[in-house]
């Protein structure tokens, strides 16, 4: 759960790496790379946090980190290059899926509530994310449905295979 969690914060932090390259250079894009500057910040939180519990706990990190790295990052330099609206259909098809994973999460962590607290606050600020996402006008971003979909796939299957590898 913890080596799932942290690869999941890591690629969250380099998606919104990847946008701010291309958003925050660009002054029309201002307002937008603000919110997203925000999130990030929350991010770089969360992922300290379970590189703190990855450690303490001896928890071996996913062999795919360096894929998460080019991935996320790439991901979020695309959807950027598409404009502000795609790169929040990125952001709230991206923490969507997280809200489903750490609510799974939250019913099987009784057994461990330093963990369950972490992720019960890390789960309401993703929802935050995904909220500001869509007041950005997330939905309006050309093909929102086939973008959020394929993105919501790809987080679903770094997910699993996380799990495993």
């Amino acid at each position: 759960m913890i080596r799932v969690d942290h690869a999941g914060e890591y690629g969250a932090m380099r998606i919104y790496e990847g946008q701010l390259a291309v958003l925050g250079r660009r002054p029309r894009d201002r307002k937008a790379a603000s919110a997203i500057r925000r999130m990030a910040a929350q991010e770089a939180r969360h992922l300290e946090r379970f590189e703190k519990l990855v450690n303490e706990r001896e928890v071996r990190p996913t062999a795919l980190s360096p894929v998460w790295q080019v991935a996320g990052f790439a991901l979020g330099a695309a959807t950027a290059l598409l404009g502000v609206k795609a790169a929040m259909a990125c952001t709230a098809s991206v923490e969507e899926v997280i809200d489903e994973h750490y609510a799974r999460q939250i019913e099987r962590l009784a057994g461990d509530p330093e963990l369950k607290a972490a992720v019960t606050k890390f789960r309401a600020e993703e929802i935050e994310h995904r909220n500001e996402a869509l007041a950005h006008g997330a939905t309006e971003a050309p093909r929102y449905r086939l973008l959020s979909e394929s993105i919501k796939a790809g987080c679903r299957l770094a997910i699993r295979l996380s799990e495993k590898i």
